[in-house]
């Protein structure tokens, strides 16, 4: 995105022409949004860069709606002249395949079109003979399509997955049709793809750019356009396939020291300020190992406060979870019972915003001298979790249990009860500050 990145008097902007493929739609010619950063609070653009990545997604949907509309204005008038065919007894066939016809069904095609009243004349020809042509797909409509595509498989995606799902395959096409331009999806070939892998390396050596963002944009576009050739049949081969840049790095994921938690986060006073929601969200993950998304969007009906074994139950709950073993009941203990206990409904300012929360939570962790190094973040405290549970060598199917992780032995019987999670738990319970 820093190439979209502007300093105007003191605050930074997204500047950005409108592309030729959009701009008999968006008659702006240049498009100014302001990210609201000052530059004197922001001088390397970090914090406006993801910002700007953010305003330039939404502009990317918003473009590929105008051009979807289109496309699916030329889509509903092919689909209706094929039903209008079949109305008529006739398979549909393009105006250029019908020379492939017997004469005697040409002739049955003609005396039907006579047949009809003038004022149906016209729809009747567009579909007896082939007078609408599929719409075209483009790269610029790629998104479109591929996302009715996956419709069904996306049903149960909250609006924030959505989100996370459609955001990085809108900018995975926007930065191709920036290196090869907008073209006919049967027009992009194996030597523009590999163009676009020169592309990106060049970016990785010149700008120090992460070659996983590369690939994900390789596996991306691979998969739009498998689904797009199974869908349609356009002839396009592995145009994506075997793309990726050698080299990738995974990041190494850190946990805090058991003792840098209960001595520094969960000191007296150490998160005074920061809202009571967050707080206590961070109290629940310390002692529970949650996801960040988990915690958030735990509800009344998933909080088992009043149990025999108090308990939160993670379950999808209008969202789709991590994995299969993501659903398990969690014994609350400790500081997470204490803030459960004042939060029995939940956490209403983060459902389904578990990214603000992190943004929010890492920002202060940092401010305040927080995080024990680089690499740390509010994530970290699932880990330190898992290292905690094997410091007291809890079994490794309870392990498993507590995480949401698969258990690597053949399943037999419901797994650990509450009981047993809540004695492991307790034995690696935290000090509660006073105030919770």
């Amino acid at each position: 995105m820093a190439d979209y990145l502007t300093n105007r008097d003191g605050i930074w902007y997204l500047v950005r022409r409108v592309p030729d493929t959009v701009a008999a739609f968006d008659r702006r010619v240049i498009v100014r949004q302001t990210t609201k950063v000052r530059v004197a609070d922001d001088p390397r653009g970090a914090k406006a860069r993801r910002v700007v990545d953010a305003l330039n997604a939404d502009l990317e949907t918003y473009w590929h709606g105008l051009l979807a509309g289109q496309s699916q204005d030329a889509q509903e008038r092919y689909d209706a002249a094929r039903k209008r065919a079949r109305g008529f007894g006739f398979d549909y066939r393009l105006a250029p395949s019908l020379a492939e016809l017997p004469d005697d069904e040409l002739l049955a095609r003609i005396r039907t079109i006579m047949a009809q009243p003038r004022t149906a004349e016209a729809a009747a020809v567009a579909a007896v003979l082939g007078g609408e042509a599929p719409a075209p797909l483009r790269l610029s409509t790629l998104f479109a399509e591929f996302e009715r595509l996956s419709a069904a498989a996306n049903r149960d995606l909250s609006p924030d997955q959505l989100r996370k799902w459609r955001n990085p395959k809108l900018r995975a096409i926007a930065n191709l049709v920036d290196v090869i331009g907008d073209r006919p999806l049967e027009e992009v070939t194996r030597a523009q793809a590999l163009d676009f892998r020169d592309w990106w390396q060049k970016r990785v050596l010149a700008e120090g750019i992460e070659i996983a963002t590369a690939n994900k944009d390789f596996g991306h576009l691979n998969t739009m356009f498998k689904a797009i050739e199974r869908a349609h049949r356009l002839g396009l081969g592995p145009v994506f396939g075997e793309m990726r840049i050698g080299g990738e790095v995974q990041g190494q994921r850190t946990a805090f020291p058991a003792a840098w938690v209960q001595d520094r986060l969960l000191a007296e006073d150490a998160l005074d300020g920061l809202n009571d929601e967050a707080r206590r969200l961070i109290y629940l993950i310390a002692e529970t190992g949650l996801r960040l998304s988990e915690a958030a969007n735990l509800t009344a009906a998933t909080i088992r406060l009043d149990d025999p074994v108090p308990h939160v139950r993670v379950r999808p709950d209008s969202r789709r979870m991590k994995t299969e073993q993501s659903a398990r009941d969690i014994p609350l203990v400790g500081v997470a019972l204490l803030a459960m206990r004042a939060q029995p409904d939940g956490f209403p300012r983060y459902r389904d915003k578990a990214p603000q929360l992190s943004a929010l939570v890492n920002k202060v962790l940092r401010g305040r001298d927080l995080l024990p190094g680089p690499g740390y973040s509010l994530y970290s405290l699932r880990h330190t979790f898992e290292d905690r549970l094997t410091a007291v060598e809890a079994p490794e199917k309870v392990m498993a249990a507590l995480m949401g992780h698969k258990y690597h032995r053949p399943r037999y019987g419901t797994g650990p009860s509450l009981a047993q999670k809540q004695e492991w738990l307790q034995r690696i319970a935290f000090r509660s500050p006073s105030r919770v």
